[in-house]
């Protein structure tokens, strides 16, 4: 067989796996648990440590919460260390950042988290193999191929998250709570599209039959919902804000929409899987524009992450919601 036949069979086994993933999220909908992470340590200026925990929840819908108590808390020491206590569905990680002094040493700090009757652990520690970097960062989620870099890489920053106005905020149940936030990034990395990619490396290999086939849609389900090419998660890299509910119990609503994961993430600003598909267009202001609205009383934490594709940076308010 010829190497031309061999691409011509692979792209459409290319084309025939984005129309039979779907059923594979059907049996992980919900009671599934979530697995705590410790994504490695960082050093700060002041000779304290920051401990980097993310998770995997095993649901591709359910988004469980867990308030800080019996069933999510940190130990030894004070139960809560900001984590969250509304889980995104699937991995996130480097979700959030807990301090520790300077003496820390060898010992551990435990997250415990018991989902859907499953208990699980994670363990943060200060060895040496956990230490993370901005390099390392990109490599884990996606931005690079595990253990590479460029020039491009070494030289990008994190953007630069500022939400405009009080970092309380109270409002009615069912009331529009406008949040404008700026996010600054320096243009790396350089965004990249995986529609055309797709479709060119089908339409090569298999002619325009195959080509033909590719649909936005189906290449985004594939992407979500088979093993990445790259061995973390084969993200696209583009600038990219996101909104989510870090703590609280009600329905949150954003607006433009928050989609499901196997909707097109680039009409939307709102995704909890950040830069998995073709960001949208960067507003030349740098500003982006979202209404929060709540169907129940309570306090809530939301948090907007800036993600470029490699590097993040995150900003969070707190919203006392009223009857």
């Amino acid at each position: 067989m010829t190497s031309l036949s061999l691409g011509r069979l692979a792209a459409l086994s290319l084309v025939a796996a984005f129309f039979s993933q779907a059923a594979l999220a059907d049996t992980y909908i919900k009671g599934r648990h979530v697995e705590p992470a410790f994504e490695g340590w960082r050093p700060n200026e002041d000779g304290t440590f920051n401990l980097m925990f993310g998770y995997m929840n095993e649901n591709w819908e359910e988004e469980p919460n867990v308030p800080v108590g019996d069933d999510n808390f940190f130990a030894p020491g004070d139960p809560d260390r900001g984590q969250p206590t509304h889980f995104l569905p699937r991995r996130n990680r480097f979700t959030f950042e807990v301090t520790v002094p300077a003496d820390w040493g060898d010992r551990e700090l435990v997250w415990n988290l018991n989902v859907n009757g499953v208990e699980r652990k994670a363990y943060g520690t200060l060895a040496t193999d956990y230490l993370v970097d901005n390099m390392v960062i990109a490599s884990e989620t996606g931005s690079l191929g595990a253990g590479t870099s460029s020039p491009e890489s070494r030289a990008n920053v994190p953007p630069v998250v500022t939400v405009q106005g009080d970092e309380i905020r109270t409002v009615r149940v069912g009331e529009p709570l406008r949040l404008a936030t700026h996010v600054a990034d320096d243009g790396l990395p350089t965004p990249d599209d995986p529609v055309a990619d797709a479709i060119r490396f089908a339409g090569f290999f298999g002619g325009p039959l195959a080509a033909a086939l590719i649909t936005e849609e189906n290449v985004l389900q594939r992407r979500l919902m088979t093993p990445p090419a790259k061995p973390t998660v084969d993200k696209v890299n583009g600038l990219f804000l996101s909104w989510n509910v870090y703590r609280g119990e009600g329905n949150v609503t954003f607006d433009p929409p928050m989609p499901k994961p196997w909707e097109d993430t680039r009409t939307s600003a709102n995704s909890p899987w950040g830069a998995l598909w073709m960001p949208p267009e960067v507003p030349e202001d740098g500003m982006y524009n979202v209404e929060v609205t709540f169907d129940e009383p309570g306090t809530y934490v939301l948090w907007g992450r800036a993600d470029d594709g490699g590097l993040y940076h995150d900003g969070y308010i707190t919203v006392n919601v009223t009857e």
